[in-house]
């Protein structure tokens, strides 16, 4: 329907009695056809005050169908871009929220209007109210929404509260979102849906891909892990980024994240899980186009003694080199981090190699005072990375492990058996060598 000499309420008033007809007749088609065209006539005639009153009158009229407001409030989402000014949108946005709130039917395009609210707000300046806004919405119970489109909201709710520095929050909204879901094979997962399932929606244009995701939910989750200097977790972040193949086909990609894993391994401190991921890297072939890291890896590796001078001089243009990086600069307390892991791994190696050590000589090995041996030392013992006991007045370490009766009895029983299997294997060689000599004397 044209409006004609700017007869914009006549025409609303035409629509509107049609609407209720088709309303009161439950007839679907009609109904989401007259109030769409409703839409249509007020933003045709750039009337915007009138589009917000419609939605809101529209929504509200009894025993209003469910399809006319989904219809209409998909309809005015496409208006969102036309509007004139900054002010309009907002209110649009507004107005189309508060329609929306609590129906069930409309929940995707609600945290849709709020995903576009938060992103005004944070344009604005206004980071808390754009993190509080996103939060509002629990898109992981929207059994229609598209698993990538759930995927992105949450990050972005988990990126809006890092920026905010709510750690706490971050981390809860992050484990909504399990690792494994970038793992899972998106061609072998679709199939058709059953009668009564819900259809699930096709996520809009502008969302990325699961690989993608993949990368976004690392990169954030290295910036969490950061504020709590976590070395280990960052470098399995770095490691499934690597692990991603459109960054393992691209040299210029996956070089600088292979470089970061080297060097938040060195930074991690000596357990199990960094111990495994060390030897794990070091089988990989592509460190051999970065020989210098391999060579690091290498000499944390080997149980012996790192000069600390030496290996800063070797590594220091390559630690500053980093802020040029995928990822960024190594900060000062990370250069601190790793002259500690090099003294830890030099205490690690003496203890291995000596029961009884002065700690003069101790000191001595690991280029540092007897003072800052002992306090490093002590720090490892309470850390239970090892086991020592120190006589001060003596000044010597010792790092054997005290015995109990328990063991010491096994010990011997051990060595027993071993004995006697020696002396059995002994006896048959000889029965043997004598059995051989009788047949060759026949």
């Amino acid at each position: 329907m044209e409006v004609k000499n700017g007869n914009l309420e006549a025409a609303i008033d035409q629509l509107l009695n049609a609407e209720k007809q088709m309303r009161f007749a439950g007839d679907v088609a009609g109904t989401k056809k007259a109030v769409t065209d409703i839409l249509q006539l007020c933003f045709e005639a750039k009337d915007w005050k009138s589009l917000n009153e419609q939605i809101v009158n529209l929504s509200k009229k009894r025993g209003q169908l469910k399809q006319a407001v989904t219809a209409m409030v998909q309809q005015a989402m496409q208006y969102i871009d036309e509007t004139p000014d900054l002010e309009t949108r907002i209110e649009l946005i507004k107005t189309l929220n508060s329609v929306s709130a609590g129906k069930i039917y409309v929940e995707i395009e609600r945290a849709r209007l709020i995903k576009k609210l938060a992103k005004i707000k944070e344009e604005q300046g206004l980071i808390a109210e754009a993190a509080d806004l996103m939060q509002e919405v629990a898109v992981e119970t929207f059994g229609a929404m598209a698993k990538t489109e759930k995927i992105a909201f949450i990050l972005e709710q988990v990126r809006l509260c890092l920026d905010r520095q709510d750690y706490v929050r971050a981390q809860i909204l992050s484990r909504k979102i399990s690792p494994r879901v970038f793992d899972i094979d998106s061609s072998k997962e679709k199939k058709k849906p059953k009668e009564g399932d819900n259809v699930v929606e096709e996520p809009p244009a502008d969302i990325p891909s699961l690989l993608e995701l993949k990368r976004v939910y690392y990169e954030l989750m290295i910036r969490y892990y950061f504020h709590n200097n976590d070395y280990l977790e960052i470098c399995r972040c770095y490691k499934a980024i690597y692990e991603i193949p459109s960054i393992r086909e691209n040299p210029s990609q996956w070089i600088p994240v292979l470089r970061k894993i080297c060097w938040y391994l060195i930074l991690a401190p000596h357990d199990p899980m960094q111990s495994s991921l060390l030897n794990s890297t070091l089988e990989d072939k592509n460190l051999s186009e970065i020989p210098k890291f391999r060579l690091l890896l290498k000499q944390l590796v080997t149980m012996e003694v790192i000069q600390w001078t030496s290996l800063w001089n070797s590594y220091k243009d390559e630690f500053e080199n980093e802020k040029n990086m995928l990822g960024g600069s190594l900060d000062d307390k990370a250069a601190e981090d790793l002259k500690q892991r090099i003294i830890e791994h030099n205490i690690l190696v003496v203890s291995r190699y000596y029961s009884r050590i002065t700690l003069k000589r101790l000191a001595e090995l690991l280029c540092l005072t007897v003072k800052e041996a002992e306090k490093h030392l002590s720090e490892m013992v309470v850390s239970k990375a090892l086991v020592a006991k120190i006589d001060r007045p003596m000044g010597i370490v010792c790092f054997q492990v005290a015995k109990d009766s328990n063991e010491i009895l096994n010990s011997w029983a051990v060595n027993l058996e071993k004995l006697l299997d020696l002396v059995e294997k002994s006896c048959h060689q000889i029965h043997k060598e004598t059995m051989v000599h009788k047949a060759a004397l026949k």
